[in-house]
């Protein structure tokens, strides 16, 4: 199994565009910086945060106390439902800087002074409506709003002296309900306004990193998985820190999820297609593209996960699967030039190629179909998923002793995934009204494929590129009991015995159904 998560190492010929990023952070000295990283989802924004991570920490001792960066990562995500997403981004940010402040033993009043002005930000933002009901003679809820009512509660009942112990007691009992934090920004002296607080903080924030001589450099990454509000109000948490000497923000999100989320923010007010978009634009600089998986860059990074599994299971030595992947990543950055032969593949693997020869097979022939079909399109997430998947069924098969090739599964799953679901159907039928559970029609079909000879589909469902495709795909499948494979597909199929209880005028309909509906997708 392999993880569905950001990948630290770079399957996936990154790096280029990873150095270049760091390169401009490393490069722009002082000046602030702002890159948007962009992709969709599952296309590797995260392991492309992660690789520009290790370049700025390449060469840098954690334990210098002269370090040029203080690196922190920001997911919003974690915080979603738990906190106020703009406070979530100021605190951790105060809290890196007091904890760098620390370790360094330098500057940590001002650390300090900075993290008190993100507090007071907090409180502010807490107060108003407190006091916006204390005004109007309602009651707030929470701590604070106890504490105001005490408060006010006393200065009505000042001429009663009964009633103002009484009060006196509550407004005590009140402000001992405040957290720490709270009771010491309440206790200082602060700016009279919000503009001037926040003036302030950012005059503090620039002070101190100047007085530290680093530069802060702030991963925000999955933002586009967040609530329009939450990814909002990260971004308007970013504004206040954008822009400051320093710094650099490198965000990964989706562009097309942030402009919904602008559009949702913004819900009720007519708003031009040029305002969404210049809204994410005044924060990002430096905009870059996760860059889209070719078939070099598919079959490399199948054929490296795929080699990392054999040598798990003990098929493949630890050192041989090591140098396999460094030649395997030499090849791909070269793959512009002349592309990445099967033969290459295995002079990766050198004396234990043969040991790999199933997954390097699988690799080289399954890797174009995985970018031309629209249901995969050579994303990295979906490409793990889909072996993921492969490998459960892979021990469910073996667990209910079925004779199964993992070629042969993934051959089915493939057809599974990216066929539509009447030629889906349309080979479970032919499965199912035969003793031996053979696809007598793919016999004629392989044939004609091996011999380079046109294609003919044997039903409108199997009209398209992927089934001719598919066809010339190992091993044959024909003359092959398929009854066990249908079987671990049976989420997707109707079932063969749910088929076979069918009436002769219910399958028809089902059958013409299924033939409308494929032509009607068709058209569309």
């Amino acid at each position: 199994m392999w993880h569905d998560i950001e990948a630290e190492a770079d399957l996936l010929n990154f790096g280029l565009v990873a150095n270049a990023a760091a390169n401009l952070i490393k490069n722009a000295g002082n000046t602030p910086i702002t890159i948007g990283i962009s992709g969709g989802w599952g296309a590797g924004k995260s392991t492309l945060v992660k690789l520009v991570q290790a370049q700025l920490e390449q060469g840098i001792d954690k334990g210098d106390k002269k370090s040029p960066y203080i690196l922190m990562e920001f997911n919003a995500w974690l915080y979603q439902g738990y906190e106020d997403a703009r406070q979530a981004l100021l605190q951790a940010v105060s809290d890196r800087l007091v904890e760098e402040a620390t370790r360094r033993k330098s500057f940590v009043d001002k650390a300090v002074d900075f993290a008190k002005r993100v507090k007071l930000l907090k409180f502010g933002r807490i107060v108003a409506p407190v006091v916006a009901h204390v005004a109007v003679g309602t009651v707030a809820a929470g701590p604070l709003g106890t504490l105001f009512g005490a408060v006010s509660g006393l200065v009505h009942a000042f001429a009663d002296e009964e009633k103002r112990e009484a009060n006196l007691k509550a407004v005590q009992e009140a402000y001992a309900e405040l957290s720490p934090d709270l009771k010491e920004v309440i206790g200082e002296k602060k700016e009279t306004s919000l503009p001037k607080e926040i003036e302030g903080l950012r005059k503090a924030f620039a002070e101190l990193l100047e007085k530290l001589e680093v530069r802060l450099v702030v991963f925000v990454d999955d933002l586009d998985r967040c609530l329009p509000t939450t990814a909002i109000g990260t971004l308007e948490a970013m504004r206040l820190l954008l822009h400051v000497e320093r710094t650099a923000f490198l965000i990964a999100a989706d562009e097309s999820m942030i402009r919904g989320a602008v559009r949702a923010h913004f819900k009720g007010v007519e708003i031009e297609e040029g305002l969404v978009t210049s809204y994410f634009d005044k924060l990002i600089q430096i905009p870059l593209r996760v860059p889209r998986l070719g078939i070099n860059e598919v079959k490399a990074y199948l054929a490296l996960l795929l080699t990392d599994l054999a040598e798990r299971e003990g098929k493949l030595s630890k050192e041989a699967q090591s140098a396999g992947q460094a030649e395997v990543l030499k090849l791909l950055k070269k793959s512009w030039s002349k592309g990445i032969s099967r033969e290459a593949l295995g002079e990766a693997f050198k004396a234990e190629k043969e040991a790999v020869t199933n997954e390097l097979d699988i690799a080289d022939q399954l890797a174009p179909l995985l970018v031309t079909s629209a249901e995969i399109a050579g994303n990295p997430r979906l490409i793990k998923r889909f072996l993921n998947n492969l490998m459960i069924r892979q021990a469910i098969a073996q667990e209910m002793e079925m004779p199964l090739a993992l070629e042969e599964l993934v051959k089915i799953q493939l057809f599974e995934r990216c066929a539509s679901s009447a030629a889906f159907e349309f080979l479970t039928k032919a499965v199912a009204t035969n003793p031996d559970g053979h696809a007598e029609f793919l016999a004629a079909l392989e044939d004609a494929a091996q011999k380079a000879e046109k294609y003919e589909p044997p039903h409108p469902s199997w009209s398209g590129p992927f089934y001719e495709q598919w066809l010339k795909l190992a091993p044959r499948l024909a003359g092959q009991n398929l009854q066990p494979i249908l079987h671990l597909s049976r989420d997707r199929s109707l079932g063969l015995a749910a088929y076979d209880e069918l009436s002769a005028e219910a399958k028809k309909v089902l059958e013409a159904t299924m033939e409308a509906t494929e032509r009607s997708a068709m058209l569309v």
